[in-house]
């Protein structure tokens, strides 16, 4: 509860009021002083009653690309008996307060609100809690409440088509990608029996052992996987202009497009950051957080290994689901970490989780390029994708594949260019 400047304005005259009516025995001005402390009591009364409010949001879509209409509905319903609330009330969306009118909802009556979603920047807008601030007439005494709980609303980064997508180095068995004449079906794992299984794929020896009818999981290694690794590293992204460093929301483009394109052709693919886990204050010191960020890496790595192809993390729509890999580029951020680098290419070359590479970083990662140039023993196929940089990358830096781009749409441009991957 807090006091408004008139309350303490009048708090304050009643005390003296009512000790300058006792001290000279003027009942005039105890009088009125004992009024002035009778309405802010009044006042506090009036602004503790509390509105029984059920607050429900929707938004339409909840996960749009950058620059895309998205809009949030806020329905107000009074579900108190008695009386009807005049209250003052905002929504919190983002980093702005939009009003919402709550004159005289009598019981049992809901409002309605719609508003646009500020959406030219990526990242999660988080909308909520509607706060309810409650005021007495004289307004002596205001209190504000929240309602309601906050709703996500997932800005992803804009989509640019690509029609090139890297074959890697295996073919497809259904003939799909046809890049080497050889491929091959290789076994994964043992998993219970279900109605449908071909008998064939019964694995009998562990059946017998287990009591229970186990059959193979094999998948397919010959068909290429693309394996995206976007550099989340902030020593990587070093310009930034009102807190957005322009060659990571490049970054993040190209990412989102490439995984796109992975999918639209029915291609394995493999979204990762440098940095998977950025270092919370809770954490404690820097070293602290290097070791959580490694402990991320193996906890992606172990489960990318148990998957196998199947941990493309891209949904039905093109990686736009709840958790798909573009909320992950919607909520990513630039994070402190000197070694993740070091750290996550030596997981990549131990896993081998793909037969192509693509690495995406800014102007500060070039000196870092022999880093990724040393898998090229486990991956084939490696691309690199430098964004803001302000000369050209050599060419055949490290012997890799570079793409120097001002921004995603200029990155597309020079990727469908690329004739040899």
């Amino acid at each position: 509860m807090g006091i408004t400047a008139r309350g303490v304005g009048l708090l304050v005259a009643a005390v003296v009021l009512l000790g300058a009516g006792f001290r000279f025995a003027y009942p005039e001005l105890t009088l009125l002083g004992a009024a002035a402390g009778t309405a802010v009591g009044y006042a506090a009364v009036v602004a503790a009653w509390r509105p029984r409010l059920e607050v429900t949001r929707h938004a339409e879509p909840d996960r749009v690309a950058r620059g895309e209409a998205a809009s949030m509905t806020l329905t107000v319903r009074n579900t108190g008996r008695l009386r009807a609330a005049s209250l003052l009330a905002e929504d919190r969306c983002g980093h702005e307060a939009v009003p919402v009118p709550l004159l005289r909802l009598r019981p049992g009556r809901d409002t309605t609100v719609q508003y646009d979603v500020p959406t030219r920047r990526r990242g999660v807008v988080r909308v909520g809690p509607l706060r309810v601030t409650r005021r007495d007439p004289l307004g002596l005494v205001a209190l504000s409440r929240p309602y309601g709980g906050t709703v996500p609303v997932w800005v992803h980064p804009r989509i640019h088509a690509l029609t090139a997508v890297p074959t890697g180095a295996g073919r497809s068995l259904d003939g799909r990608v046809d890049a080497v004449p050889h491929g091959s079906i290789t076994f994964d794992s043992l998993r219970e029996y279900v109605v449908g299984d071909e008998l064939r794929r019964v694995h009998w020896r562990t059946s017998a052992r287990v009591g229970e009818l186990m059959v193979r999981e094999n998948v397919d290694t010959s068909l290429p996987r693309i394996v995206v690794l976007l550099d989340n590293r902030a020593a990587a992204h070093p310009e930034r202009r009102g807190g957005v460093a322009a060659s990571f929301e490049a970054g993040c483009e190209a990412a989102a497009s490439v995984v796109t394109a992975a999918f639209r052709a029915d291609l394995p693919v493999v979204l990762l950051l440098v940095v998977p886990e950025p270092a919370t204050p809770e954490r404690g010191t820097a070293e602290d957080g290097k070791a959580a960020a490694r402990g991320a890496l193996a906890g992606w790595r172990s489960r990318l290994r148990r998957g196998g192809d199947r941990a493309a993390d891209v949904a039905p729509d093109a990686g736009a689901a709840p958790g798909g890999p573009l909320d992950r580029l919607a909520a990513a951020d630039l994070v402190d970490d000197a070694d993740a680098l070091r750290a996550t290419t030596s997981l990549l070359r131990r896993d081998r989780l793909g037969d192509t590479l693509v690495f995406l970083t800014g102007p500060g990662g070039r000196g870092d390029l022999g880093q990724v140039g040393a898998l090229r023993g486990a991956y084939p196929s490696v691309v690199v994708g430098v964004f803001g940089a302000a000369e050209p990358t050599p060419p055949g830096a490290a012997g890799l594949v570079v793409v120097d781009a001002a921004d995603g749409a200029e990155f597309a441009a020079e990727w469908d260019g690329v004739r040899r991957w």
